[in-house]
């Protein structure tokens, strides 16, 4: 089902804009969002999103995988009969601080490493034409949640101050940071940069490795190579405290189809890279990537501990790095949180913060109260 709204003119249309030029529709059927995909990706690509995070196959793959329970509520806003805008949402009930919920929320989890709108054009126009859609059916929420935002994002500023005017509380929480090296120059110029402490341990790592065997850098994007590598990724993913602490891609049924099926459609797209470590025949280290708009994402990570003297995934990291360079890729992006060893290759790190809109309910001003007021007090307090 497509359920049509015409946004006031006074409210969505600029001056020069003629009227009926900007139209909303709001699907909630799988069917329809599965037929937007050719339209879906032309508008991602005219909004230069720079990942592939919001493509039509990586939000159908996740849809799928992790939809359950929810309700679609993908607002998308036309102009002269072409896509413009989508806000990518669902709606869902859930619980916080003893109390039940209603929340519309982006198609986002730990497994979606950065999220947003997608607005390819007249900005101005398709944020209020998108905020007017979902104020108009403030009865399906008591929270609007956008997560994953990246730090910059005009959504953040566009959103709050769209609801202030409507005298909608909001907040913001601050999520990780997430390393990532500009690759500049070439590869010499990066390697010599580096520290010399840093230099020295690599060498030794390498030594250590080349006593087992010759290493071998490895990239798999063809899907005929899928089955095996995937398997090989999987494993080499789940060892050690992954495994330990039920956050592997193996621990859960939904997660492990997500990544197979993501790994299919984006091989079939051409951005995916599996890349691996391998010394004597023995895949050692793996990474699940992307190789998309000049850039090398590193999505999942592993390597196997029975060779932690040799730190696979330093080696790894080693030639994935020196091999952008040799493809003239612009970017890595390391993705998640900044931990220690992704810092040791880049000081380089992008935000990403939550944006909550509060409605104009009782229980959406008492979940405002406790999330940005008594929460952090008591936080404050224990420390």
């Amino acid at each position: 089902m497509v359920g049509a709204l015409t946004a006031a003119v006074s409210d969505v249309l600029s001056p020069r804009m003629p009227a009926q030029a900007c139209s909303v529709n709001v699907v909630t059927e799988y069917g329809e969002f599965v037929a937007l995909e050719p339209e879906w990706n032309h508008a991602v690509e005219r909004a230069g999103i720079a990942h592939p995070f919001l493509r039509h196959e990586w939000l159908r793959t996740w849809w799928e995988c992790f939809g359950g329970g929810c309700r679609l509520h993908l607002v998308v806003v036309r102009t002269d009969g072409r896509i413009a805008a989508i806000a990518p949402l669902l709606c869902d009930t859930t619980h916080s601080y003893g109390m039940s919920f209603r929340r519309v929320r982006l198609l986002q989890n730990d497994h979606t490493p950065r999220a947003d709108f997608i607005i390819a054009e007249q900005p101005d126009v398709c944020y209020r034409a998108i905020w007017n859609a979902l104020f108009e059916r403030r009865d399906l929420w008591d929270v609007l949640q956008l997560n994953q935002i990246p730090e910059g994002s005009p959504t953040l500023d566009r959103m709050s101050s769209l609801a202030a005017a409507r005298g909608c509380l909001t907040g913001l929480w601050q999520s990780d940071d997430a390393p990532y090296l500009q690759l500049a120059g070439n590869w010499d110029e990066y390697y010599d940069g580096l520290s010399a402490k840093f230099r020295q341990n690599l060498r030794n790592r390498l030594s250590r490795l080349t006593r087992i065997g010759e290493p071998v850098f490895e990239t798999v994007c063809d899907a005929a190579a899928l089955p095996s590598a995937l398997e090989d990724a999987f494993r080499l993913e789940a060892s050690g405290w992954k495994a330990q602490e039920g956050t592997a891609i193996d621990a859960d049924p939904a997660v492990r189809r997500f990544y197979e099926t993501l790994a299919r459609r984006a091989a079939e797209q051409g951005w995916l890279r599996l890349l691996f470590l391998s010394a004597n025949g023995n895949r050692l280290a793996a990474a699940y990537g992307a190789a998309y708009e000049n850039t090398l994402f590193l999505i999942k990570t592993g390597y196997d501990p029975a060779y932690a003297q040799c730190s696979p995934f330093k080696l790894l990291t080693y030639y994935a790095v020196k091999n952008a360079y040799a493809e003239s890729l612009t970017t890595l992006d390391f993705l998640g949180a900044a931990e220690p060893w992704k810092l040791e290759w880049t000081p380089t790190a992008g935000g990403h913060r939550w944006l909550f809109v509060f409605g104009d309910t009782h229980k959406a001003r008492l979940l405002h109260r406790a999330k940005f007021r008594v929460a952090p007090a008591l936080k404050r307090w224990s420390a």
